[in-house]
């Protein structure tokens, strides 16, 4: 009876729910400290932005509000640079670091970057494999199919791999930022330094991620394993 009720492996979910909460409220709390510290330059997130686009000879992406906060992202369909309402007119550090850091993943379409065009690549697939992985290993358990089962778990992996891939697309993208921003005089370089820690803590979030998936996956493999036994 007691099997019955507790599952062990709940274990894995609640690690991977800490790590995520965890890495959630450091970039928050990071980013709240840097966004209320001034730079020197006085630049926008949207003024730096263009700047950046400028420098790299990129006349093709517009800059653009978005609604929200920490919602900035680069939308390589659209060729738009999408800048929350605490980044596009804000003169902070915090603000400053986003927004290049968007500016990073422009540059990286603009040169081909093969990791990102990767991810772009595998969107579809992961989209499928998140939305279908789960009600096909819950039917293989509940039907005892071995075959549901393993196609669960495959499918389940195409999201993992996806985050894996979304590693270094991150950090190249704030490596190229921090340069960016650095060799321009847009930030001094102690402003520099809290513009890593910004995008330091952001990185962090997408370990977080796939370490929380990787321990999903885990979790669907040893289950798995357990009704095989059975």
């Amino acid at each position: 009876m007691y099997g019955y009720y507790f599952d062990p492996t709940y274990i894995l979910l609640v690690i991977g729910m800490v790590l995520s909460l965890a890495a959630s409220a450091r970039v928050k709390s990071t980013f709240a400290i840097y966004n209320r510290v001034r730079s020197a330059s006085g630049l926008t997130g949207a003024e730096a932005a263009s700047r950046i686009l400028h420098m790299a000879g990129i006349t093709d992406v517009s800059v653009v509000p978005i609604a929200g906060s920490l919602t900035d992202h680069y939308d390589p369909r659209s060729r738009q640079i999408a800048l929350s309402q605490d980044v596009y007119d804000k003169t902070s550090v915090a603000a400053i670091g986003v927004a290049a850091h968007e500016c990073g993943h422009a540059i990286q379409d603009s040169v081909n970057y093969v990791p990102l065009n990767f991810r772009t690549a595998i969107v579809p697939v992961a989209n499928i494999g998140s939305m279908l992985s789960w009600p096909l290993f819950l039917a293989g358990l509940i039907f005892s199919l071995r075959p549901l089962l393993t196609l669960g778990i495959l499918l389940f992996s195409l999201a993992v791999l996806f985050q894996l891939v979304t590693l270094p697309v991150e950090f190249n993208a704030s490596s190229r930022a921090l340069k960016m921003i650095g060799s321009s005089g847009m930030l001094g370089p102690d402003e520099v330094k809290g513009a890593k820690k910004v995008l330091t803590a952001a990185a962090l979030t997408y370990v977080a991620a796939l370490a929380s998936s990787i321990l999903q996956l885990l979790r669907l493999i040893i289950l798995a394993g357990g009704r095989d036994r059975d």
